[in-house]
């Protein structure tokens, strides 16, 4: 199996897991500095010992490289995990956004069409819902209306895998995920700031003045989902009409699915959850809502749960106490 976005956060857990029940993992990464490269280079660390694991340092944006990696590996699944990520970022960078979310999906498409890859799993987000107000968010929902390039970016995705569904009957399918959080995190979401900032005194941004509501879902319950779905490859719905199109499934081999809590969080009410597992308290900087960010995500999950018995178990107390252990152990934290 491939796992492009290996060094990443997501990617790196789910190929450990993989690893762990046997299964031969290609991993792919840029190791691009975004953020802390040396963070990459820990989370591969975890991998490397595994004699099931080979890891190809290239960029998705790069086509010949990733035809003569599929050529090479001849994986049967994919796991598409590497992107360009951040909605505040896409604002100021753009480029980067097209280069790797467009072109370099482009690229995995046609890698997996040319080499007969059995099921293509990849990343979408919680952004795409928008503008959408309507609770929780829902598959079968019309997301046309993005607010960030990043959003944008990753509705393309959807509307390129659905393409390659259908015209080559390749199975996909999209996983939007919902604010994930966890050990070995991303140092620009708000868990890993918030926790950085508090610890050494210093303020944190509270965007939205803390009104936001994240449906924040721990890593471990992530992956559980997205192994789940990667063993079984999409398959058509047979009950699909063009005349009332259902988004989030198709007469191809196409499928699209929330993986989240189910249970969203007051961000205040998350600020003072971490606070108290650091027992300190947080100095808030209160701002207003950030350009590109929308106020509240949800997820509905009922078709990830009737399909695939997902069922999210880490709360979110359990969830900010393994963070904060592992923050303070990484990073050497006293007390």
């Amino acid at each position: 199996m491939i796992v492009t976005g290996a060094a990443g956060f997501i990617g790196s857990a789910l190929a450990l897991k993989l690893l762990e029940r046997g299964d031969d993992i290609v991993g792919i990464d840029n190791l691009n500095e975004y953020y802390d490269v040396n963070l990459k280079l820990a989370r591969l660390g975890r991998l490397t010992d595994f004699q099931n694991f080979k890891f190809i340092k290239l960029d998705i944006a790069d086509k010949v490289a990733v035809l003569q990696a599929f050529a090479e590996q001849q994986c049967s699944k994919v796991m598409h995990l590497a992107a360009q990520a951040g909605v505040r970022y896409s604002i100021t960078n753009p480029d980067a956004y097209i280069n790797s979310n467009i072109v370099g999906f482009m690229n995995i498409l046609e890698a997996s069409r040319l080499y007969a890859v059995e099921h293509l799993a990849y990343a979408s987000t919680s952004s795409i819902y928008g503008a959408n107000t309507r609770m929780p968010f829902s598959i079968h929902d019309n997301v046309d209306h993005p607010v960030s390039l990043y959003a944008a970016s990753k509705k393309a995705n959807e509307l390129m895998a659905h393409t390659y569904s259908h015209l080559y009957q390749l199975p996909t399918t999209g996983l939007r995920f919902f604010t994930v959080y966890g050990p070995w995190g991303r140092p620009d979401m708000s868990p890993f700031t918030f926790t950085r900032n508090i610890i050494e005194d210093k303020p944190i941004d509270v965007f939205n003045y803390g009104n936001h509501h994240r449906d924040f879902t721990y890593i471990d319950d992530i992956v559980d989902g997205i192994i789940k779905v990667l063993d079984r490859p999409a398959t058509p719905n047979t009950e699909w009409s063009g005349a009332c199109p259902d988004p989030g499934t198709s007469q191809a081999p196409y499928r699209i699915y929330n993986i989240g809590n189910n249970n969203p969080i007051n961000l205040l009410s998350f600020i003072e959850t971490l606070e108290n597992c650091l027992g300190k308290t947080a100095i808030k900087n209160l701002l207003p809502l950030q350009l590109g960010d929308i106020p509240d995500t949800y997820a509905d999950i009922s078709d990830l749960v009737n399909d695939f018995g997902y069922k999210p178990i880490t709360s979110l107390v359990d969830g900010i106490k393994y963070f904060v252990d592992w923050y303070k152990e990484f990073y050497q934290v006293a007390g």
